[in-house]
């Protein structure tokens, strides 16, 4: 209360900014615990705009709401974050409305400098689609079909970029990320399903990420699987503890492992040195072979995850937003975003085609997956280079396995609002992944035939859960009632649609293949179920902002 204020005020005074510790919060006097209500603070980077921490050891950090208060100490309601409540002496930010903007600035030593202080959340977002589970996909892809399918990593990437783009400009405008908007518009009973599927899509991702850290630590150490799954998960696990020193390191030290994989998967293209026209045409020369449709269909699960939608409507929370500035900050936002996931498509790209390169066409095609990528890359090109691929697996493994953390964690807290200390939440939603993730390593040690078939299992697994996950965003970003005048047009609205429709299509596909092709009553059911339960949730959100019954 007034002391706790009181003693912010000295360290003030004596220089000490009281954002550099974890209690970017505190309780206001006179609520009930108990009903959450907290004080924000902030701190200011060179550039001047504000940054909130955020992270799993603290409430507020796993929370990163900004308030839409003025004038005034901001004050939030956790658990009703739009409901805010003020002392007489506050004044509430109007209706959002793009009459308010501010004049465009020029494009200037300040508006780079804007954008640099911007620069963060959306390489965050990106490591998602350079996981492990990713590059399992590019190489299996490069050895069994060559250049033929990076058209479709190329098309997915960019459509996993305009609905990346739209949960940026949720999280913008309405304060709220995409879990706390599923709370409050649908019913219980849909809200419970729908976080059931992202926390099944949560564990199938971090299955792969943090296998894939344990490969390259294998590769590297001659560990053993199940301890290679422990060291990742541990160590992911501990470098989350630099949220300490606030948002910035945390996002450089993801900014270092990002430049490990891109010079990694970079010095495997230049010492291969795969044939750049072919790398060429296989981008932009659309062929599908019918046996390579399951694998095409896989990539659309394994490159736009669910779970990263919810994460990137919270991340860009991390800079405070004044009234009046949101359309800047969803442009800098955007152009982040599309830098970070242009490097992505640059680094699938050459895993696709080191592979291609090496394998495509030879009797190890078949059998080269993610655990023994490296031996084959040190059997038939040198030892560095096996060294080389284990590097880049740690990067991506390492970094892909922390920002499922905080996925985790923002997903459980926006779906569930759980009454437990963050601490005991991290662990409860580490574990989740965790112990599976133990139980696969044991299984499949020394077997990866069956682990490679098990990971493209689990990329057809996001992309069957992936309609769980767009559907909501685009029933949000394009209703007026939350986005007002930054609510979707008519053109964002009908390419989204599109593609959620086709990777609805894929996904039949998919139910038809699993099965030998062959049409059964079952599996009509099965299909007839699965699109029922999509168009449920795209017609039964309320829409107004209150959370549902």
């Amino acid at each position: 209360g007034d002391s706790a204020r009181a003693a912010m005020a000295g360290l003030a005074a004596l220089g000490v900014s009281p954002v550099s510790e974890l209690d970017g919060f505190e309780e206001m006097p006179g609520s009930p615990a108990k009903q959450g209500l907290l004080e924000r603070t902030w701190s200011h980077d060179s550039s001047g705009s504000r940054m909130v921490p955020f992270g799993l050891l603290e409430a507020p950090h796993s929370q990163p709401h900004t308030p839409l208060i003025s004038n005034c100490t901001a004050r939030a309601d956790m658990n009703a974050p739009l409901l805010l409540q003020r002392p007489s002496d506050c004044s509430i930010v109007p209706p959002l409305s793009t009459s308010t903007l501010a004049s465009p600035k020029p494009y200037g030593i300040d508006w780079i400098k804007k954008l640099l202080a911007f620069t963060g959340p959306g390489w965050l977002m990106s490591v998602a689609y350079v996981d492990p589970g990713n590059l399992e996909a590019d190489l299996q892809c490069g050895a069994q079909f060559g250049y033929t399918l990076l058209w479709v990593l190329l098309g997915a990437t960019c459509v996993g970029l305009g609905m990346q783009l739209v949960a940026a400009r949720l999280g913008c405008v309405t304060r709220q990320h995409l879990a706390e908007h599923c709370r409050q518009n649908y019913a219980k009973h849909t809200r419970i399903c729908l976080w059931l599927l992202t926390e099944l899509a949560i564990i199938g991702s971090d299955i792969q990420e943090v296998i894939g850290g344990a490969i390259g630590f294998q590769l590297l150490f001659g560990l053993p699987l199940w301890q290679g799954v422990i060291l990742t998960a541990a160590a992911a696990f501990g470098f989350l503890f630099l949220e300490r020193f606030g948002t910035r390191p945390l996002e450089l030290f993801f900014g270092v492992l990002i430049m490990v994989l891109a010079v990694s998967m970079g010095a495997l293209f230049a010492l291969i040195n795969p044939d750049r026209s072919a790398v060429l045409e296989g981008l932009f020369v659309p062929r599908l072979p019918a046996s390579a449709m399951t694998q095409a269909v896989g990539m659309l699960g394994c490159i736009i995850m669910p779970h990263n939608l919810f994460l990137h409507s919270a991340l860009v929370q991390s800079r405070v937003i004044e009234p009046g500035e949101e359309e800047e900050a969803i442009q800098l936002y955007s152009i982040e975003s599309t830098a970070a996931i242009f490097t992505s498509v640059v680094i699938n790209t050459c895993v696709v085609a080191v592979f291609a390169k090496g394998f495509y066409g030879s009797p190890d095609a078949e059998r080269i997956g993610l655990e023994n990528a490296g031996i084959f890359l040190g059997n038939r090109f040198g030892e560095p280079l096996r060294i080389i691929w284990a590097l880049g697996l740690c990067a991506a493994g390492q970094s892909s396995t922390m920002t499922g953390a905080y996925a985790g964690q923002w997903v459980m807290q926006g779906y569930l609002q759980l009454k437990v200390k963050p601490w005991k939440r991290a662990i409860i939603t580490r574990s989740m992944a965790l112990i599976p993730t133990l139980l696969v390593a044991a299984y499949f040690e020394g077997g990866s035939i069956g682990l490679d078939a098990l990971n493209s299992y689990l990329n057809i697994l996001q992309s069957l859960v992936l309609p769980f996950a767009v559907v909501p965003l685009l029933s949000f970003a394009g209703a007026r009632c939350l986005m007002g005048d930054f609510v979707l047009s008519s053109g964002a609205k009908l390419c989204g649609w599109t593609a959620a429709g086709t990777v609805m299509l894929a996904n039949t596909y998919l139910f038809v293949e699993a099965v030998g092709g062959v049409l059964s009553f079952g599996l009509v059911i099965g299909i007839g179920v699965y699109i029922s339960a999509v168009a449920y949730v795209a017609l039964t959100p309320t829409l107004d902002g209150a959370p549902s019954a």
